[in-house]
């Protein structure tokens, strides 16, 4: 194990320790941030680490999607982590934010990882991660109702119908109602594609094939799948693998982290590689995982030491695999297992493509997905659907991809001449922002950042655990200010942190209400309407010109405009910004979406959501 560059920070660090003033140290020399699955994993390995080199090591749990937003908000204040476990797809907007910093490995060091799993991890000609899985999904399928590996679609739609017409299962092969990710080995088998590859491979946005002849012909043999009754109107992942463990599906596509599911559930199944279509092998996009080092912490060399020096080694990646199975990418550990499913994955993988790691992806999943839902739930045919699906996604990369980045001011848009040009969180809260004092409205840790998208300021927080209190002020006094309730110096905002937690803070000057998201859910409307409110674009659950408040806290959510115009349109609601959590029709998780028609322009609007029973009514009139 090359010990040079850790030796080199552990000098660093122990000359600081002896300059510096002898303070209580809160920090962690090294501090990681993982997700509930790699933590564990992680705890041991570092244990180790610390006890054999001297040196204060700590994994804090944080979501997966937490990871991501959180970084370039604590980062910059000092919380921030030295090294996070991310997902490769991230890196295009981690580098465009100056989140992360490149790594060397070495020759030699990086000769341990598969070619591909380097290839996720490289952006603009510069590694950015240490990789320790790479994966992509694979076709299963249930060998008592499916003996052989059916080789094309067309093949899938026959045996279907097979087994539907005899009574052997309910559904044949079963996809996902709002899953682009799995729906795409279908549109590259149909010769479609998300972005076009320019001569280095490299992925050109410019030109986006989701509306191309053989994307639309993949969502086409849906549409007839769905309409036929093959494919039912609102399936997620749960859905699809009861479906699948009770024989009522007999194929489905997925990933190696459903394996354990799978042979635990007892159904006799196989997998084989994506079936054909006229465009060629179904293609699957290739994932990964792995460690990043963050721009802003102090460590940097430390903690690229302790990945080359302490990670990359087959005892490090076989802890990591032991706590959840999925590839690796380190190939020592990879050819010392003997498991076929394994091996299926793999030879699945050989015609896979990196997954785009271009920024902005996360809004064009989002966008992408939504033409699959509307075509498999009845509500647009293949054309309509992914037309409208693509023109979102040139809006998306058009607008640059990346919304803007919470809890820092300087990365926010121009606000209007005719509003608040700072707007700032002042309470007991500032302190732990970083401020100097509390109760400071003009400071600057504690200002929040204008999205013109949205047309709110907002800001995310890492706070510690305690009671606090805050209001919102404009433009660094105490001149005008308002209270949690849209009231003009009205009386604070109390907040109640059990533990730790990031914090955001929107606030709208058209109502004056401030809203947090411990307080309150942030309740957005996406749908068919929102370009003719101003935003970017439709079906867009980060644009907040369709937020929905609760001033008087009673937990009913509502949003009114008279700016939609005649006609009819479609709309859910969304839940703190992203589709993670939405409702639909009835207040069903992941349901249908919600029609509506305006009979003449200037009619009024309002949506309203009661965050008990989830259930988003719009009403057209007033």
């Amino acid at each position: 194990m090359k010990r040079t560059l850790l030796l080199a920070a552990l000098l660093v660090i122990a000359s600081l320790v002896l300059s510096a003033p002898i303070v209580a140290q809160d920090r962690a020399d090294l501090l990681i941030w993982a997700d509930s699955t790699r933590a564990p994993a992680l705890r041991p390995i570092l244990e180790a680490f610390s006890a054999e080199y001297g040196v204060t090591a700590e994994v804090q749990e944080i979501a997966m999607g937490d990871i991501r937003a959180n970084l370039p908000v604590a980062g910059p204040a000092g919380e921030g982590p030295d090294i996070i476990v991310a997902a490769h797809d991230w890196i295009g907007e981690l580098v465009l934010n100056g989140s992360v910093v490149p790594i060397d490995l070495g020759d030699e060091v990086a000769a341990q990882f598969t070619p591909q799993s380097l290839n996720l991890f490289t952006y603009n000609g510069e590694l950015y991660g240490v990789p320790y899985t790479a994966e992509n999904v694979a076709f299963i399928r249930n060998t008592e109702l499916v003996p052989d590996a059916p080789q094309t679609w067309d093949e899938v739609r026959a045996i279907t119908e097979e087994l539907v017409s005899s009574g052997a299962s309910q559904y044949g092969y079963i996809i996902q109602t709002t899953d682009a990710y799995h729906f795409y080995p279908v549109q590259s088998a149909f010769g479609g594609y998300l972005f076009g590859r320019d001569d280095a491979g490299n992925y050109d946005v410019n030109d986006v094939g989701i509306d191309s002849e053989g994307s639309i012909a993949a969502l086409t043999w849906i549409e007839e799948m769905a309409r036929a009754g093959y494919i039912p109107p609102a399936v997620d992942y749960d859905v699809m693998h009861t479906l699948f463990e009770t024989g009522e599906a007999a194929m489905m596509i997925t990933g190696p982290w459903a394996l354990n599911r799978i042979r635990t559930s007892g159904v006799p199944y196989e997998i084989s590689n994506i079936p054909e279509g006229p465009g060629g092998p179904g293609t699957p996009f290739i994932g990964g995982q792995g460690f990043m080092i963050s721009a802003y912490g102090e460590n940097q060399l430390l903690a690229e030491s302790f990945l080359i020096d302490y990670m990359a080694t087959t005892e490090s990646m076989r802890v990591m695999y032991d706590v959840d199975p999925r590839p690796p990418s380190f190939i020592p550990v990879l050819e010392s297992l003997d498991d076929p499913d394994l091996a299926a994955f793999q030879a699945a993988g050989e015609v896979g493509v990196p997954q785009p790691s271009v920024p902005g992806m996360s809004s064009v999943w989002g966008a992408w997905a939504n033409g699959i839902q509307f075509v498999i739930q009845g509500d647009l045919d293949a054309v309509t659907a992914f037309t409208d699906s693509a023109a979102q996604v040139r809006e998306i990369i058009a607008a640059g991809g990346v919304a803007v980045a919470p809890g820092d001011s300087s990365m926010g848009d121009v606000p209007p001449e005719d509003g608040p040009q700072m707007v700032s969180i002042p309470g007991t809260v500032n302190t732990p922002m970083g401020c100097p004092g509390d109760w400071q409205p003009d400071c600057a840790d504690a200002q929040l950042a204008y999205n013109a998208n949205s047309n709110v300021w907002m800001g995310a927080f890492e706070l510690p655990a305690g009671s606090y209190e805050y209001k919102v002020a404009l433009n660094g006094t105490w001149d005008e200010n308002y209270g949690g309730r849209a009231d003009r110096d009205g009386a604070n905002v109390a907040l109640e942190l059990a533990e730790d937690t990031t914090v955001t803070f929107i606030y709208s000057n058209d109502t004056h209400w401030v809203a947090d998201s411990v307080n309150s859910r942030i309740v957005s409307a996406p749908g068919s309407y929102q370009d003719e409110i101003g935003c970017s674009g439709d079906w867009a659950p980060e644009c907040l010109r369709s937020w929905l408040q609760d001033p008087d806290g009673d937990g009913v959510y509502e949003f009114s405009t008279d700016a939609i115009p005649a006609g009819d349109y479609e709309a859910k609601a969304a839940i703190n910004m992203t589709w993670d959590e939405n409702y639909g029709a009835e207040g069903t998780r992941d349901g249908a979406n919600i029609p509506f028609s305006v009979p003449s322009d200037g009619t009024v609007v309002v949506f309203s959501f009661d965050s008990a029973s989830n259930v988003l009514t719009i009403t057209v009139g007033g």
